[in-house]
């Protein structure tokens, strides 16, 4: 069972590196947000004040047209945090299961993954904060002219396995997977990280 959760979560993601095609004709897309996927939104949602009782257009607190020069800076930075959220959920589960060699790695060190934090502060964790300050360092280019190249947010050309499909609905269908998969991992570890917290148990965190 528990070997059946950590291969579903690590398959949610593989697309997480994946570039969003770039090609796709203004025409195809929806006019909300620039068109950028994600305002399809056939999710039935009861308890929305606004509009239709579905996920279709979803911003209630109004980004999309109150500052829709920032809507491409906006999506980038949910993808981002979306990509580290599916990442984190694994790094969070796989730990209970096995661990990379070393002492200081190992469960009779480290039994509770949640302790890894201030275990390894001396060591793993500076080595992990160079690396993503490096990449958010060589992302601000990229960034900053955003609105000026025909890039989409998130699209950093990063594909080496080909994953991303070249038709053009294929290819809106991966990123929806995506970015559904990457909103559902943020809400996820979030609860992961209490439910250990609270629990002081390891996955399932009962």
């Amino acid at each position: 069972m528990k070997i059946a959760a950590v291969l579903a979560l690590t398959a949610s993601t593989a697309s997480a590196f994946m570039a969003p095609s770039t090609g796709a004709a203004k025409s195809q897309l929806n006019a909300f947000a620039n068109g950028l996927v994600g305002g399809e939104g056939p999710e039935p949602m009861p308890f929305n004040l606004v509009g239709e009782k579905n996920a279709k257009n979803f911003d209630p607190a109004g980004f999309s047209e109150r500052a829709p020069e920032w809507i491409n800076w906006f999506r980038e930075a949910e993808l981002k945090h979306g990509r580290q959220a599916m990442l984190a959920v694994v790094g969070m589960v796989v730990p209970e299961f096995v661990r990379i060699p070393g002492e200081a790695f190992s469960f009779e060190a480290i039994p509770n993954v949640l302790d890894a934090h201030d275990a390894l502060l001396d060591t793993s964790m500076k080595q992990i904060l160079l690396w993503i300050s490096l990449m958010e360092a060589m992302s601000l280019g990229a960034l900053s002219n955003m609105n000026e190249f025909d890039r989409e947010p998130g699209n950093f050309g990063f594909d080496p396995l080909g994953m991303m499909p070249k038709d053009a609905a294929k290819a809106k269908e991966m990123q929806l997977k995506e970015l559904k998969n990457g909103r559902l991992a943020m809400v996820a570890i979030g609860g992961m990280v209490h439910g250990a917290i609270t629990t002081g148990h390891g996955f399932p965190y009962l």
